[in-house]
Formats: structure tokens, sequence, C-alpha cells
């Protein structure tokens, strides 16, 4: 029987590799051997290895906050810690803030612009601890401040403050907007209505439509607020102006709030006149001098339903 040939040899198979071991399953494997046997058990807790939680922040109600022993040292070094880089620092110090604010309101007075801006910052701090709390500080500012805020040497802060309060009056995040509306309605209580008026009319024309019906409620509430004097003094045809535009916004909100003025507005131009046809022909009149025919057509139609 003849040889087989040299050439005809099956070739040699290659050598497997060899299986490299993944140091994550070391790891893992360590750790469970260090959890025990029963780290899957379910009547064992399983192990938390969630990093732990930072201290957690106190929002502490203004009737709970006290006056303090030694506020001339304290305000020293108030700036020092509204600028910290530590989140939980400034948190501490703007509840400092408001302790000024609420029980020595003279102390802080000389840096009253300074402190508004922290508060700026911290709204727009992605910390929704931090924002909250700066909104807290905001409310008590006007509690304690009312139109001083609106004052010239304050002025421009103050714009920023309110912008920021209907920003996070507008968002999803429910305690942040929820604190912010509360802050905007202690704005409107706590300041006079026709320079506050002017200041918030100017966001009724924000480009972001949840701002817009924010800036309308609290326009409506400014008016809801005034008496026949403040009214005819801002303006009767700015005011049903004003209204007419928001009545035709996008938002439910904000047509709710135009509706609420109308209805105001109406109460004022027709107030010397009781036959209810006159006060039909004088309500009419004065809309239709004053808006468009369809926008006159819609406030007569809205009064009419009424």
């Amino acid at each position: 029987m003849a040889l087989r040939s040299l050439d005809n040899t099956l070739p040699l198979s290659p050598e497997r590799p060899k299986k490299t071991i993944k140091v994550t399953n070391l790891i893992a494997k360590k750790a469970k051997q260090v959890a025990g046997p029963d780290v899957n058990n379910e009547n064992v807790a399983p192990v938390d290895n969630v990093a732990p939680v930072v201290d957690a922040v106190d929002y502490v109600l203004s009737e709970n906050l006290e006056a303090f022993s030694d506020p001339d040292v304290k305000i020293q070094s108030l700036m020092e810690g509204l600028e910290s880089k530590d989140w939980l620092k400034i948190c501490e110090s703007l509840n400092d803030v408001r302790r000024f604010a609420l029980f020595h309101s003279a102390l802080l007075l000389p840096i009253l612009e300074k402190v508004m801006m922290v508060l700026v910052k911290s709204m727009k701090n992605p910390r929704s601890a931090l924002c909250k709390t700066a909104i807290m500080a905001a409310a008590d500012l006007f509690k304690s401040y009312g139109d001083k805020l609106l004052e010239s040497a304050t002025s421009d802060a103050v714009d920023q403050v309110m912008l920021q309060l209907l920003l996070k009056a507008s968002q999803d995040k429910k305690f942040v907007c929820e604190e912010a509306e509360r802050t905007l309605k202690t704005m409107v209580v706590s300041t006079a209505s026709i320079p506050l008026l002017h200041k918030v009319k100017v966001y009724v024309k924000h480009g972001n439509m949840r701002v817009r019906a924010k800036a309308a409620v609290s326009v409506a509430q400014c008016v809801s607020k005034m008496d026949v004097g403040e009214m005819k003094e801002y303006g009767l045809v700015l005011l049903v102006q004003m209204s007419a535009e928001l009545l035709k916004d996008r938002l439910p909100e904000a047509r709710e709030a135009a509706r609420g003025m109308i209805l105001l507005i109406h109460k004022v131009v027709v107030e010397e006149e009781e036959e209810a046809e006159k006060q039909q022909e004088m309500w009419q009149s004065f809309c239709q001098s004053n808006l468009s025919a369809i926008d006159a057509l819609a406030m007569a139609k809205l009064v009419a339903s009424q």
C-alpha cells in the first residue's frame, strides 16, 4: 500500500486563543464574595451601592424664621456666604437673607441690589433646591421692602428677578413652579399696582407663550386690586388694548386672565350709566374707538355672555 503523500496531510488546526478574564467580572465576583452568600436572597435587603445622598435643604416657612441675636456681626459675612462655591452654603446664606429682610431690613438695604443679583444667579442654577430657596428669599424681600424694590436703585435687578420668577412659574418641575407662583402673588400684594404694572406688562409680549400666560395672570391680579382712580390713571385704553391681545392668546390661562380684566374695565367704563341698554352702547362705542372691528366685536360678545 502506497504511503500518503506529505503534501496531502491535513493542516494543523490553529491553537485556540486563551480566553481573557474580564476585570469587571472579577470585581463583581469579589464584591459578591464580600457581600456574602445571601446577597441575592429575597429575604435579605439588597446592598446599596448608590453614592450617599448629600445633606437635604430645609425649606423654612417665613413664619418659622427667627431674628439674629448679633445681626451687626452676621451682616459682615453675608456676602461671603452668598458668593460661596458650596451650594449648600449659599442656601444657608439665602435663609439668612430672609431673616435680615424680615427682622433687620435696614442692615440689608445697602447691599440689597447685590443680594438680588445673587437671587437671579441662584434661580438660574440647575439645582432645584437652590433655585427654590432663592425664590422663597425673593418672596420675603417683596414682603419686607415692597415699593422700595421698584425704585431706581434696584429696578434693573428686580426686572431680572421678575423674569426668572415668570420662567420658573412656567416650567414643569412642580415644586419649583408652585413656589414661583406664590412669590409672584406676594409680589403683586406687596407693591403698588401702577409701578408694578409698568414692569410686568413687558412680559405679556414675551416669546415664550407660557411666560406670557403667567405675566397675564400677574397683570390681571394687579388690575383687580386697583381702584377706579388707579385704573383711569394708568389708562383704560391701554388696559383694554392689552386685554384684547391676551384674549387671542394660545393658552387658556392667558385668555382667562384677559376675560377677568375686560369685565373690570367694562364696569369702570359704564359706571356712570344705569340703564342696561345705554351701558351696552357706551361699551361698544368705547371698544370701537380704541380697538379693531374684530376685537371690538369680541369684547361686546364677551360682556353680553356674562
